[in-house]
């Protein structure tokens, strides 16, 4: 398997309580990129439980990210396209793209419904008809960014005859948890694997080698998220292109996050 060699650092934020304030993740993008760090990723979540009472929209977090850096890539990490209309998303996607000059990201995934993201809404809570719904949307999200002319007519979604200008680069990484294999399958098949629940670098090594008999296009992305008190270096070297530090998403202190954002990658 092909994979970017070299490996980034980047942040995972959760826009809760303390940061639910896209003005807040601005200023910390920005203090990002003066720190070092190569990436900054939000969380999309609607709600998460009782012990989180404040949740910022990650696109206006992601708009101001876009504004107060020049180098970071960032994006959403991950939305569940089972709840957004592909053609929405895609407009979103392309403006994001083209206000940053090239270095939004698109993470996308199932979602889980464990407190309700889907059921509450009335949105699809069984999870094997959002995978065929993310499976879906994807073919239609594609097509769309590519700014080729799609005509789709199917189960979950319609998009009849239409083209979407411009059509920037955007890349885009699905993720799954460790051990599940359609995630992982479905990962292959675009830009990057956002691979959660890994209980050590050692599991890494299984990883690359189930993608490896998916052939992934060269510079695919393999990504893992570690608590700030996780040591980086285990996992460097070993298979991972971005290993990001995740911020939340309990009890949320504004200086101990600027405290971890100033010491850098």
């Amino acid at each position: 398997m092909t994979t970017a060699t070299t490996t980034r650092r980047g942040l995972f934020v959760a826009p809760f309580d303390a940061l639910a304030d896209p003005r807040v993740v601005g200023d910390l993008a920005a203090e990002a990129e003066a720190a070092g760090w190569d990436g900054f990723f939000v969380w999309d979540h609607l709600q998460y439980g009782d012990r989180v009472s404040e949740i910022a929209d990650p696109w206006t977090c992601c708009a101001a990210v876009a504004m107060r850096t020049e180098r970071l890539l960032f994006g959403p990490m991950v939305t569940p396209l089972a709840r957004r209309r592909p053609q929405v998303l895609a407009r979103q996607a392309s403006s994001l793209a083209v206000l940053s000059g090239g270095r939004f990201v698109l993470g996308l995934g199932l979602g889980d419904d464990w407190v309700g993201e889907f059921s509450a809404f009335g949105d699809e809570p069984d999870p094997r008809t959002r995978g065929r719904m993310l499976d879906e949307g994807l073919d239609v999200l594609r097509g769309l960014l590519s700014g080729e002319a799609v005509d789709h007519v199917g189960d979950h979604h319609v998009a009849r005859g239409v083209r979407f200008r411009p059509a920037p680069v955007v890349p885009i990484w699905l993720a799954g948890r460790f051990g599940n294999r359609p995630p992982l399958r479905r990962a292959a098949r675009h830009d990057g694997f956002f691979v959660i629940g890994l209980d050590g670098p050692d599991d890494l090594d299984a990883v690359t080698a189930d993608l490896a008999e998916h052939d992934p296009a060269p510079g695919f992305e393999v990504v893992v998220d570690l608590r700030p008190d996780q040591d980086p270096r285990d996992w460097t070297g070993r298979g991972a292109s971005w290993v990001l530090t995740r911020i939340g998403p309990f009890d949320l202190d504004l200086a101990a996050v600027r405290r971890i954002v100033a010491a850098g990658p």
